[in-house]
C-alpha cells in the first residue's frame, strides 16, 4: 500500500475507507487510486477482509459446583459491503465479540453437570455462534464458525475422572477371556473427553468424584481377586485329575506287573513281584535325584534296607484295613 502524488494502492483482500473533510465518502477496492488531497480527500484506513480467529477464554460454574474455563474459537471476517458500518460502528471488534461469548457461555454451562457440558459442546458452540451472528451482522461482520476446542475443569477433578477411567480399565485384561460381560458393560462416561491442566478454583465435588474413583478401583481389584481365585481352583481340580489318573494308571500297571510275572516265573509269589517293584522305583528315583545338577531334594530314608520296611509298612497296613 501506498500514497504517491495522490495515488493509493489497496492489497488484495482488504479495502480502504475513503473520507472527504472528515466525512465518508466510498470504500475502495483492492487495486490502484486517484485520491486528490488538494479537493479534501483523504485515507481514512484500511480493513481486512481475511478470515480472523479469535480464541476466548471464558470461566464459569457448572450445574454441581465445578469451575471450568471454556476456550471458545471465533472465526469472523469483515463483509465487503458493510465494510463502512464494520469500519466506524465498532471500536474494538475483538473485545466486542469477546464480551458476547462471555455472555452465552456464562449463561448456558451454568444449567449443565460438568459431564454434560462435556457432552453438549457442539450444543454450547451453536448458541454462542448464533448469538454472535444476529449480534454482529448489525456491525458488518459475519461468524464463519464458532467451536468450543477446549474444556478444563479444576485439576484435582481432572486427577479424580483419570482414577475413575483407570479403575474401570485395570480390570479388563485378566477379566477379558473369562468374563466378557463385565467387559461389554463397561462404562464409557468419559472415554471421549478432552481435558487439560489448568489453574482454578476448586470445590466441594472433588470429593466425590475421589470416593466414585475409589469405589471403581476397589471394584476392580475384587474382581482380579475374584477371578483369580476362581482360576486356582479350577486349576487344583485339574491338577487332581491328572494325579487321580496317573495313580490310577501306576495301579494298573503294577497289578497287570504282577500277574504276568507271576505267570511267566513259576513259584513267585505276590510278596515276591512287590520286593522287586519297590526295589525299581527305589533305583528310579534316587537316578532321578542324581541326575539334577542343583537338586535339593532329600530322599528319606536313603539306605537299600529301606525299601524292605516300606514294603512292610504297605503289608501291614494292608492287613489292617483288611481287619478293619
Amino acid at each position: 500500500m501506498g500514497n504517491l502524488f495522490c495515488c493509493v494502492q489497496v492489497g488484495q483482500s482488504t479495502v480502504a475507507i475513503k473520507e472527504r473533510f472528515g466525512r465518508f465518502e466510498d470504500v475502495l477496492e483492492p487495486g490502484c487510486h486517484c485520491l486528490p488531497c488538494f479537493l479534501g480527500s483523504q485515507l481514512a484506513g484500511h480493513l481486512s477482509l481475511r478470515l480472523q480467529q479469535l480464541d476466548v477464554r471464558c470461566e464459569t460454574k457448572t450445574k454441581d459446583n465445578v469451575f471450568v474455563n471454556v476456550v471458545a474459537s471465533i472465526q469472523y471476517r469483515a463483509l465487503a459491503d458493510k465494510a463502512s458500518d464494520a469500519f466506524y460502528k465498532l471500536t474494538d471488534t475483538r473485545k466486542q465479540i469477546q464480551s458476547y461469548v462471555f455472555d452465552v457461555i456464562r449463561a448456558s454451562v451454568p444449567k449443565l453437570n460438568l459431564d454434560d457440558v462435556f457432552e453438549q459442546k457442539t450444543e454450547i458452540a451453536k448458541a454462542v455462534e448464533e448469538e454472535l451472528e444476529k449480534a454482529m451482522s448489525a456491525y458488518g461482520y459475519e461468524i464463519a464458525q464458532t467451536l468450543i476446542v477446549d474444556i478444563e475443569p479444576d485439576v484435582h477433578v481432572k486427577c479424580a475422572m483419570n482414577e475413575i477411567n483407570a479403575g474401570q480399565a485395570n480390570c479388563i485384561p485378566d477379566c477379558l477371556a473369562i468374563f466378557p460381560i463385565y467387559a461389554s458393560k463397561k462404562s464409557s462416561h468419559y472415554r471421549n473427553m478432552r481435558v487439560t491442566f489448568g489453574i482454578m478454583k476448586f470445590s466441594a465435588p472433588k470429593t466425590a468424584r475421589m470416593r466414585v474413583a475409589a469405589n471403581e478401583k476397589a471394584e476392580a481389584e475384587k474382581i482380579q481377586q475374584i477371578k483369580r481365585a476362581e482360576g486356582e481352583a479350577e486349576s487344583k481340580y485339574l491338577s487332581g485329575l491328572g494325579i487321580a489318573r496317573q495313580r490310577q494308571a501306576i495301579v494298573d500297571g503294577l497289578r497287570d506287573s504282577v500277574l504276568g510275572f507271576s505267570v511267566n516265573v513259576p513259584g513267585t509269589t505276590a510278596k515276591d513281584v512287590m520286593d522287586m517293584v519297590l526295589v525299581t522305583q527305589y533305583f528310579d528315583t534316587m537316578k532321578e535325584i542324581g541326575a539334577a545338577s542343583k537338586s535339593s531334594a532329600v530322599f528319606i530314608p536313603h539306605g537299600p534296607g529301606a525299601v524292605r520296611d516300606v514294603a512292610t509298612q504297605i503289608r501291614e497296613g494292608l492287613l489292617q484295613a483288611a481287619h478293619q
